[in-house]
Formats: structure tokens, C-alpha cells, sequence
């Protein structure tokens, strides 16, 4: 249990730290810098950031009343119609007053980091993907404040330094690899790849088996932006060897939902 609790407290702790560094960029906008348009289409930085708001807000609902979420999930669906409820929710969200829409983000993702301490040992929280554990619900939002302030940092031409809090994420697209598969309706690989990262600090992260056939190895800072679809495969420095580990690059994913577009070759260069 002590361990479990350790890794929840380091995950929130790198989570705030994320959500402090995305909120360090976007404080100090006027309303024409919440307009400025992101990578994403149809998204402007209040959109990113609204998203991030409304999804902070409904995972401590998770974390919290499981059955009041999974009512939620489904009027959600009802009003709009498919999955398309989570752009209505940005777009909803960016409506607000930017001093109203940061004020909301920072009460959500608080709220978000009391509520998931509390959840049970061993308890599943439901969720738009397969449901998960409350470290590995930290882990989701850490991946998706880094990748949303990704977004934002593009559309602002700012360029982040890479963090230790890229492990986290690294890790977590290391698991969704047979999700990526399958939401392409293909059968995933049986056996484990060797992935090996370069850190930011120049510390090397491994998993998987030394003597794997299939290896993928490169910045960490890199691998992250291709399983978040925020860069181009080619325009990266990660490699793969091996027939399945190329396949899985080319799909790799680390959110839920369908497979995104991803962003094209080039377009950062």
C-alpha cells in the first residue's frame, strides 16, 4: 500500500508541476493570445485549456462517484450525439471569459488532486477508455497537460525544455502499445519490444528484454511527442528495428478515443 501511495504522490506532484508550467504560459495572455489558433483544428488556446478544465473536472467525478460519471458519459453521448461531446465541452468552455476559464482550470485540476488520494486501493475508475487505477488516471492527465501545453507552446512559438515528468508519459505509451493495435483493428504483437530512451538529463530509461527482436530507441523528449501525435514520425530522431516495432510507431498512441490525424510531415520544421 505504501508503495502504491508513494507513486500516487510523485505522479501528483509532477502533474501540478506540468499544470504550473502550462499555466505559467497562458496567465499572461490578453484575450487576443487566448484566440490565437493551435495546432489542433477548429482549437484556440482557450480550447486546449478548457478542455483540460472539463476533463480534470469529470476524471474527479470519476475518482469520486463512479455511477454519477457513468451518467454523465452517457447524456454526454445523448447531447451530443457521439463522441463529439468532448469538442462541444471545449468549445463551451472557451466561451468564458479567460480569466474565468483559467480561474476554473486551476479549481478543477486542484479538486482533481484531492479526489484521486481518496480513491480505494485497487479500485478501477471508469473512464472514456478502458477504466484505470487512480495512479494511472495521474499518469493520463500528467500525458495529457503535457501534450495539451504542447499544442499551446506551438501556437505561442514557444519552445519547453523536456523534464524528468517525460518518464511518466514515456511509460505510459510503452503500455497503451497493444491499444494502439487494436484501435486500428489490428492483432498486437505477442511479444514485449526493448525500449530504450534517452533522457533529458542524458540518463538512459530501458524496458522490455535486452535481447527483444523488435527495439525502438531515441530522445524521450521524441518518443513522447510521436505516441501524443504532436510530430510527424519522420520528423523525429526515434528508430525502430525490427518489422513490428516500425509498424507500431507508424499507430502509436498513448490517449484514448479513435486515432487522431496527428500533425504532418514538416509542419514544425
Amino acid at each position: 500500500m505504501a508503495v502504491i501511495d508513494d507513486l500516487l504522490q510523485d505522479l501528483l506532484q509532477d502533474l501540478t508541476a506540468e499544470s504550473d508550467a502550462l499555466d505559467a504560459l497562458v496567465a499572461p495572455l490578453d484575450d487576443t493570445g487566448w484566440r490565437t489558433p493551435t495546432p489542433a483544428p477548429g482549437w484556440t488556446v482557450a480550447h486546449q485549456i478548457a478542455h483540460l478544465a472539463w476533463t480534470d473536472q469529470v476524471a474527479a467525478l470519476a475518482a469520486r462517484d463512479p455511477d454519477e460519471f457513468n451518467a454523465l458519459l452517457t447524456r454526454a453521448l445523448q447531447d451530443a450525439g457521439g463522441a463529439g461531446f468532448v469538442d462541444k465541452a471545449a468549445a463551451d468552455g472557451a466561451r468564458l471569459h479567460p480569466t474565468d476559464l483559467l480561474a476554473k482550470w486551476r479549481s478543477d485540476r486542484h479538486d482533481l488532486a484531492a479526489a484521486l488520494p481518496a480513491v480505494p486501493s485497487g479500485r478501477k475508475l471508469p473512464w472514456f477508455g478502458p477504466p484505470m487505477g487512480a495512479a494511472t488516471m495521474a499518469t493520463a492527465r500528467l500525458m495529457e497537460t503535457w501534450a495539451h501545453g504542447q499544442d499551446v507552446a506551438d501556437a505561442l512559438h514557444i519552445t519547453r525544455e523536456p523534464t524528468a515528468r517525460l518518464r511518466h508519459i514515456a511509460r505510459l505509451g510503452i503500455r497503451t502499445r497493444d491499444f494502439a493495435f487494436i484501435q486500428r483493428g489490428m492483432q498486437p504483437p505477442a511479444a514485449e519490444f526493448r525500449v530504450e530512451l534517452t533522457a533529458p538529463d542524458g540518463e538512459l530509461w530501458t524496458w522490455g528484454p535486452e535481447d527483444a527482436d523488435n527495439r525502438v530507441a531515441g530522445p524521450a523528449h521524441d518518443f513522447c511527442l510521436l505516441v501524443a501525435q504532436r510530430r510527424h514520425r519522420d520528423d523525429l530522431a526515434v528508430r525502430a528495428d525490427g518489422p513490428l516495432a516500425g509498424a507500431w510507431l507508424d499507430i502509436a498512441q498513448v490517449f484514448a478515443g479513435p486515432s487522431g490525424s496527428g500533425r504532418t510531415k514538416g509542419q514544425f520544421a
